[in-house]
C-alpha cells in the first residue's frame, strides 16, 4: 500500500532527524531508520495497531520516544504525525 505524509508530519520527521543528528552524529540516521521501520510494519499490517481517535492509529517507534500516527485511506496510508510522545497530546487533530 502507498504511503503519503501530511506536509506537517513530513516536516516533523525531518526536524526531529536534524535535531538528533545535531546533538550526536549518527543518531539522526538511527532515528530515520526507527521511523522507516515503523512505517514498514504499518504497511505490512495497517489494521494491527491501536486506534487512538476516530480512524487514526498509533505505532510506537523502537528506542525513540516517538509515535507514527496514521489513517488508512482509500488506496493509501496517510501519516498524520511523527509525534514526540511527551509533546502536547492532540496537537495533530487539525490535520485529520
Amino acid at each position: 500500500m502507498k504511503i503519503e505524509f501530511h506536509p506537517e508530519a513530513l516536516a516533523e520527521f525531518r526536524d526531529a532527524a536534524a535535531y538528533y543528528e545535531k546533538h550526536q552524529p549518527v543518531l539522526g540516521s538511527r532515528f530515520i531508520n526507527a521511523v522507516e521501520s515503523a512505517i514498514a510494519h504499518i504497511k505490512e499490517s495497517p489494521t494491527s495497531w491501536r486506534i487512538v481517535e476516530d480512524d487514526v492509529r498509533r505505532y510506537l517507534t523502537k528506542v525513540f520516544p516517538y509515535a507514527v500516527l496514521y489513517s488508512i485511506e482509500d488506496g493509501y496510508i496517510l501519516i498524520v504525525a511523527v509525534m514526540h510522545c511527551r509533546r502536547e497530546p492532540g496537537y495533530w487533530r487539525k490535520r485529520v
